[in-house]
Order: C-alpha cells, then structure tokens, then sequence
C-alpha cells in the first residue's frame, strides 16, 4: 500500500490528439477528484485547452515543465509539458500523420518515465496504428510499443480485456490471421495462462480458465485440424499439473455462453477476433485492456479513436473511466514490481 504522504503517480497518454483521446480526457476530468494518486497528462496541451473550451469548461490540470517539479505530497491533476508535443499540428477528426507522431512521442516519454520509477501506472488512450507507423514508430499497437520499451518479447505479455460479464485474454496479438498457428506454442500458452490467473487471483475470482481450440469445434478430434492435439490440449495438461484450475480446449461457439451463466472466470482466447468479437458485442462501451507482464500498471478504454465522433458530444467516456478506476485500484493495491 502507498502511504499518503507518497500518492502513486498515474501517467494518462492522450492517444492520437485528433481523436477522441483529448476529448473524452476531459470530460472524465474535469469533475474528477481522487486524493490517493497524483495524475499526470501527457500529450498536446493545446489539444486539452481545444476541448475545454468546446466543452465551456475551465482547465483542471496544472502545467510542470518536468516530472520531478511534482509536489511530494499534493495529489492532483497535472500536465507533462514538452516542445515537441507542443509543435504538433492538431487537425481534429482527421488521420493525420501529426496525430501518429503526437501518440508516439507520448508513448515515449511515458515509457522512459516508467522505467525509472518515476511513476507506478499507465492509462492510455486511443491511437491510430497507421499514423503511428507513417510517423517513425514501427509497432502493430500500443501493446507491442510497450512491451518493446520495456525489453520484454511481445509474446511474453498477455492483451486482456475485462468487462462486466466475461474478461478475455488473448493468445496472440495483432497477427495476420494465416501467422496465428505457427505462433501458438506450448510455452505462449502456459505464459498467457500464468498472467491472467494472477490478475483472477488479485481480484479473488478462482473459477476456473476456459481455454478456446483454434479450429471449429476445437478441432473434433484432429479431424479439423491437429493444433489442439498436438499443442493446445498437452499445454492445458502441463498447466492442470501445475495445479493450475483450467480447462479445455473448448469449442469456440459455445464457450462464451458458459462463460456468461457464470461457469468461467475467463476465456484465453487463440486469437484478436476469436476473443474479442463477443467481448466488444458485450462490452462496446464498458471493456478496458489490461496488459498483463509489463513491469507496471497499464489500462486502456477498448475502442478506437473515432474521428467521426470528436466534437459530437456522442461517444461514451464510460470506457476511459473504467480504465482510469481500474489503474488506480490496481497501483494503489498492489506491491510494486508486479506485473498485472
């Protein structure tokens, strides 16, 4: 536990500027009062001040030209300036590769701040992957981003989506779907397995784990497909003898509808759509991602940058506030050094 005299610090990326990232930062945070962390912006100040004006809203952050000016002891709201992140060209509701380099550079700084200590948690909002890309920064998202600024393999950490009802880890990340078979092993198996039962754990769920087969019907019998016969199944063997409370491989169809009469914790899922079809089918508006195995804290809202809706007053803040709730009571609860 934190003492209060030491609030942990919570690190918020903006995301793309031209996307909903700015937008929906503060509506979430300009009513929001939490005296057990300190929050800490980081992205385009000039696309905060756009928003709160729009909003008829009045600034809530308070400006530090460096992380270490943070007061001790003072919870609070802040914003990390930078002139690179201020000469960023804003085109609100537009791809641009500005917006790629605006995100990036972001997810730069927030990593070297995480690697140092300086803070215990990570909330990041949308990006537009491409944009990324076009401005200088090779990764398939956020999840590879990070895990490569923290010298971790890519397969080494788990995408996990929690909502309401059901709560989805991921096999695999954002492969092309014809990769997803050869990058389904024994050891990504148990690895991804082991990161999602100690966040069940941390959050006292000891039902058990659903694991999917990649085939339909879960390969009946090797007759569809011999992924689960040869891999899957003896990966779910060696995690029961590790006393681990897990199942499968389970036909991908019906796994779900157990999952929500309450029969599962969780689904580990082969692959992004497999998982995240019936997730965000459910939890569209409500689902966070946790990333599981980085050496800190990081939630996401589980929806895009939705450059169609910037400025409409429709999209819901109600992911972004999840994801923000979920940081918070993960870095205040936890010992540091975990990786859930």
């Amino acid at each position: 536990m934190k003492s209060r005299h030491h609030p942990p610090t919570i690190l918020l990326t903006l995301g793309d500027p031209n996307g909903l990232g700015p937008e929906l930062t503060c509506r979430v945070l300009s009513s929001y009062q939490n005296p057990t962390i300190r929050l800490v912006l980081i992205g385009p100040e000039q696309a905060l001040a756009q928003h709160t004006h729009a909003l008829s809203r009045r600034p809530f952050w308070r400006s530090l030209d460096d992380i270490r000016s943070l007061p001790d002891a003072s919870p609070g709201i802040f914003h990390l300036a930078s002139p690179e992140l201020s000469a960023v060209a804003l085109t609100p509701g537009k791809a641009t590769t500005q917006g790629g380099l605006a995100a990036g550079l972001a997810l730069e700084e927030a990593s070297a701040l995480l690697a140092r200590g300086a803070a215990q948690s990570l909330v990041t909002c949308p990006l537009n992957k491409t944009m990324l890309q076009q401005a200088g920064f090779p990764f398939a998202g956020h999840t590879e981003f990070l895990a490569a600024r923290a010298g971790i393999r890519a397969q080494d950490v788990c995408m996990h989506f929690w909502g309401p009802r059901i709560r989805v880890s991921l096999a695999t990340t954002h492969p092309a779907l014809c990769q997803v078979p050869g990058l389904i092993t024994r050891d990504v198996i148990l690895r991804k397995l082991e990161l999602t039962l100690a966040l069940l754990r941390f959050m006292r769920d000891d039902r058990p784990v659903a694991v999917c087969g990649l085939n339909p019907h879960a390969g009946e019998d090797g007759r569809i497909g011999d992924e689960e016969g040869q891999t899957i199944a003896p990966a779910v063997s060696a995690a029961r003898a590790r006393g681990w409370n897990v199942v499968g491989p389970l036909a991908a169809d019906t796994i779900f509808r157990r999952v929500l009469s309450g029969e599962f914790s969780a689904v580990l899922a082969m692959y992004h759509d497999q998982g995240l079809g019936p997730f965000k089918l459910l939890h569209f508006h409500s689902g966070i991602q946790i990333t599981l195995g980085l050496p800190y804290v990081r939630t996401s809202p589980d929806h895009g940058t939705g450059y169609d809706l910037v400025g409409t007053g429709k999209a819901s803040a109600r992911s972004l506030k999840t994801a923000l709730d979920m940081a918070v009571r993960l870095a205040t609860m936890q010992p540091q050094g975990t990786s859930s």
